[in-house]
């Protein structure tokens, strides 16, 4: 048998198992890093009541990557109410976020809320624009929501979301103006 088809084989088997371990050991990796700061950063907020918004917007973040919602509402509605003296892209990214995690409980009229204050606070900020297009597109708004990915892709010509969903949108006005 001088066929190199077993050891072909063994070595596709070789890269594959190694493929497949290191895709797996990145995400362990991630998962516990994960959990090693939403623990860190739980300890060092604990129950104080004057807990930095910077402290709080993080550990909201970290909640929102673990799709931890509701803790997330809870974090960073803190964060938003502590946010006063923070300067305007502070403001826009806690918002933001806050809105983020409203809009993945389906809680979309509150998410548009945030998501107006974050660009009061920062009217350039295209990730705020885009989240206010797609939650007003779950609530129906279909006009709104074009205008805000408009202004999204006014701001980011190269945003593949804004330009995808702008163009559902079209196509949804167009095909119910033909009919």
């Amino acid at each position: 048998m001088n066929s190199p088809l077993p050891s072909l084989y063994l070595v596709g088997l070789v890269v594959l198992l190694a493929i497949l371990s290191t895709v797996v050991g990145v995400q362990v990796w991630k998962v516990r890093r994960d959990e090693v700061t939403l623990q860190r950063l739980q300890q060092n907020i604990g129950d104080r009541k004057a807990a930095d918004p910077v402290k709080l917007y993080e550990l909201g973040s970290v909640q929102l990557r673990k799709r931890l919602f509701p803790q997330a509402v809870t974090t960073l509605g803190k964060a938003a109410q502590r946010a006063g003296q923070e300067p305007p892209e502070g403001q826009a990214l806690i918002h933001n976020a806050l809105g983020y995690a409203l809009a993945a409980q389906k809680q979309h009229s509150e998410a548009i809320r945030h998501y107006r204050k974050a660009l009061e606070a920062k009217p350039d900020y295209p990730v705020a624009l885009n989240n206010l297009g797609h939650a007003l597109e779950q609530q129906q708004r279909q006009k709104e929501a074009a205008q805000a990915y408009a202004q999204t892709l006014a701001l980011d010509a190269g945003n593949a979301i804004a330009k995808r969903r702008l163009q559902r949108l079209e196509k949804v006005k167009a095909s119910t103006l033909d009919s």
